[in-house]
C-alpha cells in the first residue's frame, strides 16, 4: 500500500501543468471513448487525473469486472494508434451545450446516457465558458470513431501520444462523493510517458505489495484491528508497543535535551473549546459527533492538541523571561475518516502524535523555527529517512477556510522563508497547502521504493494566539502577543510506524527493532546458559526460544520474525563461554567470545 504524494514537480513546471498531467487527463478520455464502444448505452460521469494516473466513474447495467480491462486496454491501443486529434471546442452558450451533450456525448443512444453530464453542465456557474474536447478518426476498414466530453482541459494534441499506461483497478465510487447517491464504477490507470517509467512504477506496486504494513504488522505481531473495537482503530501487540515505547523514548530525550516541557491533556473537551480555536468552522466534517452530559453541555473527541496547550499557556500570567516556552505531548486524537479512505495505520481514526507547541516571541520566532527544524532533520536521520525534500505550504487566497487577517498570514510565511533561506534550505511552494491557521514547512520523505510521503510538519501561527487573546508581559512591562510554532516530527506515531515498517520491509534498525536478538538454546539443558547470557545483556530486548524444535526451524522462523542478531548456544558455548552469532545481515558469523560478543553487538 502505497501513499506516495503527487508528484509537486516535471522539471520546475508544477504537476497541474506538465505535459504528464495532460498525457494522463488524455488517457482518461480515451479509456471513456474505448469503453462507449465496447458498452453501448454506458453513462459517463466524470474522469480526472489523479497523482499516479487517471480514473473514470460510469454508470453501467452489467456489472464489469477486472478480467474486462485487458479488452478495454486493448481497444485504447487500437484508438490511440489512430492518431485521433484533440481539439477543443467552446459551446456558443448552455443551449448549445446541451445540445452537444445529448447529440454528441451520447452517440446517439439516448437522452439517459448523458443523466451525468447534464448534472455537471448545471453546475457550471453562469457566464464561465463551457469546454468540450472531442477526437475522432475513421479507420482503415471504415469505421468512424468519435469522443467528445465535457471537459476543461488540459489535453494532448493526438491519441497517437498515449503509448505507455496500464489499467490498475476497479472500484465503486458515490455519484459526487455522496453515499446517498448511486454507486458508480471507478475504473483506475495510469500513463508514462515513457516504457521505463512505467516499468518501474509497476515494479514499485509489486514491491510495495510485499513491503504492506497491514501483512507485516500482522506476520511481526506489531498491531491488530478488531471490528468489535471498530474501523481505524488499531490494537497494539506487545511487539508493536516495544516498537512505540523505543520511538516515543528516544524523542523524548531529544526534547529534554532541547528545553521542551511535557504536558498531558483530556481526549475529550467542551465544544467551547473548538468553537474559540474555529476547529467547528473549518474542522467539523473531520470529527466524530459531539456528546452531550446531564447538563446538556456539548463534548468533543479531541482532533487537535493545539488549543489544550494553548489553555496551559494561558493558565498564568507569563514573562518575556519565560519564552520561549515549549509543551510537548505525546497526545492521541481522532479523526472521523471515510471508511473508504482508511489504511491500516497511515491512516487511522484514532492516533497518536508527537505534538508540541512552542510560545515565542518575534525576536526568537526565526531561531526558534530554525531549532525545530533541525530536530526535525536529527529525528529523519537517526530513523534513517535521509532523502527528503522541503515543501512551504501557503494560503489559497480564493479559499474561505482560513483564519484571520493578511498581515499575519504575510509575516507568518515571511518567517518560514526567511529562516529557510538561513539554513540554505532549498523549498518549493505549494499554493493552499497550509494549515487553516498558519503556513508550514513540510518535510517531504523519499522512501527506499523511491515513494514520497508527507510526514513531519513545522507551522507559524498567529492566528490562534490572537483568538485566545494571548498575552506575556514583555520588558517594557506591556502585555505582548507571543506566536506559536507548532511541530512533529514523526507526524504521528502510527504512520511513521507504518512508513518504516515499508520502508524496512519490516527489518527494522538493530536500536528500534522490538526483538533486538533471539537466543536460541539447542536442546533444553541450554536453556539456563540462554538465560543467564539475556540477563548479562540485559540493556537489550532479549527473547529465548525455548520451543522444542528442530534448530533449523527455530532459525527460520526467527528470519521471518526478521530478529537483526541470533544467538545459537550449545554444548560447546558452555564448555568455552563462547555464543554463535548469525547476523540478519550476514548470516552465519560463527562461534566469538562473550567479550566479543559486546563489541560485536556495539557495533551493530
Amino acid at each position: 500500500m502505497s501513499q506516495a504524494i503527487a508528484p509537486e514537480k516535471n522539471g520546475s513546471v508544477p504537476y497541474e501543468q506538465s505535459r504528464l498531467y495532460s498525457l494522463r487527463h488524455s488517457a482518461a478520455h480515451l479509456m471513456a471513448q474505448a469503453i462507449t464502444e465496447l458498452y453501448p448505452g454506458v453513462k459517463l460521469s466524470i474522469g480526472p487525473p489523479i497523482e499516479n494516473g487517471f480514473y473514470y466513474d460510469v454508470d453501467l447495467d452489467e456489472p464489469i469486472k477486472e478480467s474486462d480491462l485487458t479488452a478495454i486496454e486493448k481497444k485504447m491501443k487500437e484508438l490511440a494508434k489512430l492518431d485521433q486529434a484533440i481539439t477543443c471546442k467552446k459551446a456558443q452558450d448552455r443551449e448549445d451545450a446541451k445540445r452537444i451533450i445529448l447529440e454528441d456525448c451520447t452517440l446517439g443512444q439516448g437522452e439517459h446516457t448523458a443523466e451525468y453530464k447534464l448534472q455537471l453542465l448545471d453546475a457550471i456557474p453562469d457566464g464561465d465558458d463551457i469546454i468540450f474536447y472531442e477526437q475522432g478518426r475513421t479507420d482503415r476498414a471504415g469505421n468512424k470513431h468519435y469522443f467528445i466530453d465535457l471537459c476543461r482541459g488540459p489535453h494532448l494534441p493526438t491519441t497517437k501520444e498515449i503509448k505507455y499506461f496500464k489499467l490498475m483497478s476497479i472500484a465503486g465510487a458515490y455519484w459526487r462523493g455522496n453515499v446517498n447517491n448511486k454507486q458508480l464504477t471507478r475504473i483506475y490507470g495510469t500513463a508514462f510517458e515513457t516504457q521505463e517509467e512505467l516499468d518501474n512504477y509497476l515494479y514499485v506496486l509489486e514491491e510495495a505489495k510485499k513491503r504492506d504494513h497491514r501483512i507485516l504488522g500482522k506476520q511481526l505481531g506489531l498491531f491488530m484491528f478488531s471490528q468489535r473495537v471498530g474501523s481505524g482503530l488499531p490494537l497494539w501487540l506487545p511487539k508493536g508497543t516495544t516498537l512505540r515505547e523505543t520511538l516515543t523514548d528516544y524523542l523524548k530525550k531529544e526534547q529534554l535535551e532541547r528545553g521542551y516541557q511535557g504536558v498531558i491533556t483530556p481526549n475529550i473537551a467542551s465544544s467551547k473549546l473548538y468553537e474559540k480555536s474555529g476547529h467547528i468552522i473549518t474542522y467539523k466534517d473531520k470529527m466524530f459527533p459531539f456528546m452531550e452530559d446531564e447538563d446538556n453541555n456539548t463534548f468533543i473527541l479531541k482532533p487537535m492538541n493545539c488549543p489544550f496547550h494553548i489553555e496551559i499557556f494561558a493558565n498564568a500570567l507569563r514573562s518575556y523571561k519565560e519564552l520561549p516556552i515549549r509543551l510537548a505531548e505525546f497526545g492521541t486524537v481522532y479523526r472521523f475518516e471515510q471508511s473508504g479512505e482508511l489504511a491500516g495505520i497511515l491512516r487511522a481514526r484514532g492516533f497518536t502524535q508527537d505534538d508540541a507547541h512552542l510560545f515565542v516571541t518575534p525576536e526568537q520566532l526565526e531561531e526558534e523555527f530554525i531549532g525545530v527544524v533541525k530536530l526535525t532533520m536529527d529525528v529523519l536521520k537517526k530513523l534513517g529517512l535521509t532523502n527528503y525534500r522541503a515543501r512551504v505550504g501557503t494560503r489559497d487566497p480564493n479559499d474561505t477556510k482560513y483564519v484571520g487577517g493578511d498581515e499575519n498570514w504575510k509575516l507568518a510565511q515571511e518567517a518560514i522563508e526567511n529562516a529557510c533561506k538561513s539554513m540554505d534550505m532549498d523549498y518549493d511552494v505549494s499554493e493552499g497547502d497550509a494549515a487553516f491557521y498558519g503556513p508550514k514547512l513540510d518535510l517531504i520523505i523519499k522512501d527506499a521504493l523511491g515513494r514520497e510521503w508527507q510526514m513531519g510538519t513545522i507551522q507559524v501561527d498567529y492566528n490562534l494566539p490572537e483568538r485566545f487573546e494571548l498575552e506575556y508581559i514583555g520588558e517594557d512591562g506591556n502585555p505582548h502577543r507571543p506566536i506559536m510554532i507548532h511541530r512533529a516530527p514523526f507526524g504521528s506515531l502510527e504512520r511513521m510506524i507504518g512508513l518504516l515498517t515499508e520502508h524496512y520491509s519490516g527489518a527494522f534498525p538493530f536500536w528500534m527493532s522490538p526483538v533486538q536478538i533471539a537466543i536460541i538454546p539447542i536442546a533444553d539443558r541450554h536453556i539456563e546458559y540462554a538465560e543467564k547470557l539475556k540477563k548479562d545483556f540485559k540493556e537489550y530486548r532479549i527473547s529465548i526460544d525455548s520451543r522444542r524444535e528442530t534448530l533449523g526451524k527455530k532459525i527460520r522462523e526467527n528470519q521471518i520474525q526478521k530478529v537483526p542478531v541470533m544467538l545459537i548456544v550449545g554444548d560447546k558455548d558452555i564448555e568455552n563461554n563462547t555464543v554463535g552469532v548469525r547476523s540478519r545481515e550476514d548470516g552465519d558469523k560463527g562461534a566469538i567470545s562473550i567479550d566479543s560478543l559486546k563489541e560485536f553487538l556495539e557495533s551493530v
